[in-house]
């Protein structure tokens, strides 16, 4: 029984202890990007030994896969669970949309989001890290493509199949050229353009006015 409750105890402080590295470890690269996530630079923002986050991760490569999960884990969190509380198709379409843009716009990571922060390091290079990232992205997109599907299904839009492809594309585009330039920019207003946008591109899709209004709240 003591043996248990001491193996219990090692447990519970080595996973504290993951919680914590995996959250500088997100924040760094969303600044930083993949490539300067080393075991070195984390032990430096987090404050936490090189042997510790060494014997935790083991290299890097596991390093930056972990961090990839606990990075979608957020995601899903602060966009795709919030938005499940509208049925599916517009409204859920809409409500994805805007906690997109309130996860970019409140800085949920210092570096904005975080896959559009670690794409370009990964984007043409092979690997697991960069098949993880691809998983998160495709995930995301597919979802918004879903959400699109069921809102034409319930004729709450009004488009074909390419229009609904080219809809979901321009949706996605505007959030991460929101993202991007309010970076650059150190301004908040291209998320109030991007929900402007978005709005005049679902109305244009047949959406009713009143059931994408939400996205500028």
């Amino acid at each position: 029984m003591a043996q248990k409750v001491i193996q219990d105890g090692r447990r519970a402080r080595g996973d504290a202890t993951r919680r914590v590295v995996l959250s500088s470890a997100t924040d760094l690269a969303s600044v930083e990007g993949l490539d300067g996530l080393t075991i070195g630079r984390l032990a430096g923002s987090s404050g936490r030994s090189k042997s510790s986050i060494a014997t935790l991760f083991g290299s890097k490569e596991r390093l930056q896969l972990a961090t990839v999960a606990a990075a979608r884990e957020i995601f899903v969190d602060r966009i795709i669970v919030p938005a499940r509380d509208e049925p599916r198709g517009l409204s859920r379409l809409v409500a994805l949309l805007r906690h997109a843009l309130i996860y970019s716009r409140d800085r949920v990571f210092p570096g904005g989001c975080f896959f559009a922060a670690t794409a370009a390091d990964v984007d043409s290079k092979p690997g697991e890290v960069s098949d993880a990232i691809r998983s998160a992205t495709s995930a995301w997109y597919a979802y918004i493509d879903a959400q699109i599907a069921h809102a034409i299904e319930a004729d709450e839009l009004t488009v074909d199949e390419a229009g609904a492809e080219l809809l979901a594309f321009h949706l996605i585009a505007l959030y991460e050229e929101a993202n991007s330039r309010s970076l650059l920019m150190r301004d908040d207003r291209p998320y109030t353009l991007a929900a402007a946008a978005m709005t005049e591109r679902l109305i244009a899709a047949g959406a009713p006015s009143d059931l994408v209004v939400a996205l500028d709240s």
